[in-house]
């Protein structure tokens, strides 16, 4: 089945291109169905997407069917059950605190690489492994300040 954005049911509508509209109850929620004079039929989709526009109560489907000048609809409840429950889709702000939470990962992944491309890069002489532990313990010596040598690879 094709579907339609709101813009594209409006000039339909407007040609006098709809020859029906269907509210059509499935699960817990609305679609609106279309039948157009071509012979198509269609079902109302997202704004920026083909999924299916979804309307939890049929009064909001019928105000949009009212703003869109159509008066005379059918309405089919066979498949409706309002017990059913739908997954709600995550909130704006759940999804703005996961895009957020990615950007930082992202950044910290380039950050963590950047470090380790510098420690690649470094020319200075490695130690081994006992002279590491060695610096290890004269930096406890020291008040737990660093001396200057570098850690083994």
């Amino acid at each position: 089945m094709q579907t339609v954005t709101l813009d594209q049911l409006r000039a339909t509508v407007q040609s006098g291109g709809v020859k029906g509209i269907t509210l059509t109850g499935q699960g817990a929620s609305f679609f609106l169905q279309i039948d157009t004079r071509a012979g198509h039929q269609a079902v109302l989709a997202k704004a920026r997407s083909t999924e299916p526009r979804r309307f939890g109560n049929p009064a909001s489907a019928m105000m949009v069917m009212r703003e869109l000048g159509i008066g005379v609809a059918q309405v089919e409840i066979s498949r409706w059950d309002p017990s059913q429950q739908e997954i709600a889709p995550q909130s704006r702000d759940s999804r703005a605190q996961a895009m957020r939470e990615a950007h930082q990962a992202a950044a910290h992944m380039r950050q963590l690489a950047s470090e380790l491309q510098a420690s690649i890069d470094d020319q200075r002489a490695s130690l081994s492994t006992q002279e590491m532990l060695a610096a290890l313990q004269a930096d406890a010596l020291n008040d737990g300040k660093p001396t200057r040598r570098r850690a083994g690879r």
